[in-house]
């Protein structure tokens, strides 16, 4: 395969185009007229040095890409996939049909006078260290503001921020043995979160345009993927303040299959970057028919955050964790069932520098798909958002397919829950990309956060995958040969989330005794399998204060992962009777119930109590399938019961109604067998009652009322309680994002006035 690669700004220097501009004379006319003066002057003259201004610099450059392609174009056929570096994306955009010369001349016109107003800021070009190394003498030295702006190759970053900033960055790399520093001409702090009002300029201006699908695959700067078949305006707008990942593009191109590059530009600047990544590729990376036009709008690691919270707060847990997942807290939003946590609360959380997975457990997958589209196609998140990936042991295929959807879509960060074992699925998903670095490290570019409530469940995450399913996953060319070589040096999950008694399927597990316990054991397991990053443990179940959360962390959790407390926000996907319920919940208002899903082997849920009578009807059900054994058992009066307050209609039509439903989701083998055994009849029909109840409280239908199934545990109650007399003591005042700085600034509160108190006594000791 064959790519194309246009320069950016700084490629520029005076004379370019020179043996192009007579070649199309009609560019050179259009050109003019938009620019208000003469393109060859300024790129040949040069007048008054304006060539090295960013209001001149991008259009110029730009027409003598532009002018340089056609030529090529002329020459012979189109590449099989095109990049360009910042400014340089715009050409392979142009090259790519989605927009003709004068609509791009027009963008970049726009985009280099807004950029051009920028001032106070800096950028410095550091070489010899790699991005992570950069990211931690950034934090040594307290830069806060300044931001990785352009990921080049493994071991060259470019540093953006505030122009005092920079300067002390640019001290601190000078003192740091084997890196050197470049300042570049630049008076604007380009590609970082200082660009925002930029960017909000632009992405108006950019409103306007008409910009199409890209006929040929062009890798996003913002991503490291290729551009969507829509939304490219977004991801222009967005590569004003996220960093260009121009290493992982160029390893994308090397996954694709690239062999040969051409780059346009006056000067070679890309060609090196390209030969250093070709260096460090190993065999069997080659694409295994990666989709031309995935849906994704975030990068592979999510930028930093915009805002970087309370210092504080900022401080709790593991600061790797942090960086990893791209988030300003060491917090995490989970997801719960059929998109309570919805695409709204996802994205707003991502949007505040933060995460959450949207529920996909119990979502059909075009139902799914919809909103990792519209998820895809929101700004703003850079990547930071993750899905649910549930075990359901009645469908045991259902994993599969979901793996399949989230890997077509490019999905970064999965929850993984109620596994008890290492599924296939988990481990195709995880190290999916996975390769080993310059120096031999194995990296993952997708996360797992694997919930479990058992330290031996925990310990199967916390191990490399067995290597008979590696080697089964490569025959079945579910895996390449790198990334399974790769996974051999990882874990299953970097990240174990701890899951004490909570809302919805629950072991009742106490966090006090099950968080240090499995912290301990991570310990062990990173030394005992020689990782060279240390496993990570969360804690979740009960969240519902900052004295719970700052709990937590003196547990030893390096992150911490609420519910409950987001089922009661104006984004959570569930109705409004059903958040009046919520905020009306004291400590003591939930219970246990059967689940349904799992009805016949006992399992429980968490629920609402109050206000509803489904955990004594839903308790009842499961009695009368313990002690009977089938429907023709249940006396008279029982099947009035179960036919006016629980189904709702008489046994047979809701027999028909949910036999109609288990063919139609291909599960006939399930009527089959109830047709032969009254007793799996009777489970089935008192199953259908736990569907209903659960979409009749998302859709709040006043009828059902009493038969409303929430789950939720008392971290709902302890909030309601936290919050009473505030601002936010009204659910429609408890946004998902406040919901998280209460809780991490409050819990940052507690543990330092906690330690101020027992100051005095400790130190006469």
């Amino acid at each position: 395969m064959k790519a194309w690669l246009f320069a950016g700004q700084g490629a520029q220097r005076a004379g370019m185009g020179e043996a192009l501009f007579d070649r199309f004379p009609a560019y050179e006319t259009a050109a003019d007229r938009i620019l208000g003066e003469s393109v060859r002057a300024l790129c040949l003259d040069d007048p008054d040095g304006r060539l090295n201004r960013t209001r001149w610099t991008q259009p110029a450059l730009y027409v003598v890409n532009a002018l340089a392609c056609a030529a090529a174009l002329a020459e012979g056929p189109a590449p099989d996939v095109l990049a360009g570096h910042s400014l340089g994306e715009y050409n392979a955009l142009l090259a790519a049909g989605c927009f003709d010369f004068e609509t791009g001349l027009r963008i970049v016109c726009r985009r280099g006078e807004l950029m051009g107003e920028a001032d106070g800021g800096a950028m410095l070009a550091v070489v010899g260290l790699a991005p992570d190394a950069v990211r931690a003498l950034l934090d040594r030295g307290g830069a806060t503001d300044v931001d990785l702006a352009n990921l080049n190759t493994a071991t060259q970053v470019v540093v953006s921020g505030p122009a005092a900033s920079v300067k002390a960055v640019r001290a601190a790399v000078r003192q740091t043995p084997g890196a050197r520093c470049v300042p570049l001409a630049t008076s604007g702090a380009f590609h970082s979160r200082h660009m925002r009002p930029v960017q909000e300029r632009f992405a108006a201006f950019l409103a306007t345009v008409d910009v199409r699908p890209p006929r040929i695959p062009v890798i996003a700067n913002v991503t490291g993927r290729p551009y969507p078949a829509d939304g490219v305006t977004d991801l222009l707008a967005w590569q004003m303040t996220a960093p260009v990942r121009w290493h992982e593009t160029l390893r994308e191109l090397v996954r694709r299959g690239v062999a040969e590059v051409r780059e346009f530009g006056p000067r070679s600047m890309l060609r090196p970057m390209w030969d250093s990544v070709r260096a460090e590729a190993q065999p069997g990376t080659v694409s295994r028919g990666v989709p031309e036009a995935v849906p994704v709008r975030g990068p592979a690691t999510a930028p930093e955050p915009e805002t970087a919270g309370d210092p504080a707060a900022a401080r709790l847990g593991s600061a790797e964790f942090r960086r990893d997942h791209g988030v300003h807290y060491a917090y995490l939003a989970g997801s719960m069932f059929r998109g309570v946590s919805s695409v709204e609360l996802v994205a707003r959380l991502g949007r505040a520098g933060l995460r959450g997975y949207f529920g996909a457990g119990g979502l059909g997958l075009a139902t799914v798909e919809k909103a990792l589209t519209e998820l895809a196609r929101t700004p703003g998140l850079g990547g930071r958002y993750g899905v649910n990936l549930l075990h359901d042991l009645a469908h045991p295929g259902a994993e599969d397919a979901l793996t399949d959807l989230l890997l077509r879509h490019d999905v970064r960060h999965v929850e993984a829950a109620a596994f008890t074992a290492v599924a296939p699925a988990l481990v195709r998903f995880r190290f999916t990309g996975a390769h080993r670095a310059a120096d031999g490290t194995p990296v993952a570019v997708r996360t797992l956060v694997a919930k479990c409530s058992r330290p031996e469940v925990a310990a199967h995450f916390m191990a490399p995958p067995a290597e008979e399913l590696l080697r089964r996953l490569v025959a079945e060319h579910a895996l390449t040969p790198a990334e399974a070589d790769a996974a051999r040096g990882l874990p299953v999950a970097q990240d174990i989330c701890v899951e004490g008694d909570s809302a919805g399927h629950t072991d009742g597990g106490v966090s006090l005794a099950l968080v240090p316990t499995t912290a301990a054991l991570a310990e062990r397991q990173t030394a005992a399998h020689g990782y060279a990053r240390r496993l990570r443990v969360g804690a979740c179940g009960g969240l519902g204060t900052p004295e719970a959360v700052a709990a937590a962390f003196v547990l030893g959790a390096d992150f911490v992962v609420t519910g409950s407390v987001n089922q009661c926000s104006p984004q959570a996907g569930t109705s409004d009777a059903v958040k009046d319920l919520l905020a009306s919940l004291d400590v003591q208002d939930t219970a246990y119930a059967p689940a349904g899903d799992l009805f016949e082997l006992g399992s429980r849920v968490q629920v609402v109590r109050k206000g509803t009578l489904f955990v004594a009807r839903a308790n009842k059900l499961y009695q009368l399938y313990r002690g009977h054994s089938g429907l023709d058992d249940l006396d008279a009066a029982t099947r009035t019961w179960l036919e006016r307050d629980c189904l709702r209609a008489p046994l047979d039509q809701v027999w028909q109604r949910t036999r109609a439903h288990y063919r139609d989701t291909g599960r006939a083998h399930e009527v089959e067998r109830a047709e032969r055994d009254p007793r799996h009849l009777m489970a089935l029909l008192f199953k259908s009652y736990f569907a209903r109840t659960n979409r009749a409280a998302q859709d709040g239908d006043p009828a059902e009322r009493a038969n409303y199934q929430v789950h939720c545990g008392p971290a709902a109650g302890a909030f309601n309680r936290c919050v009473a007399g505030t601002a936010l003591e009204p659910w429609r005042e408890r946004h998902v994002e406040r919901i998280a700085e209460l809780l991490m600034t409050g819990a940052a509160r507690v543990l330092d006035e906690r330690l101020a108190a027992y100051a005095g006594p400790v130190s006469h000791l």
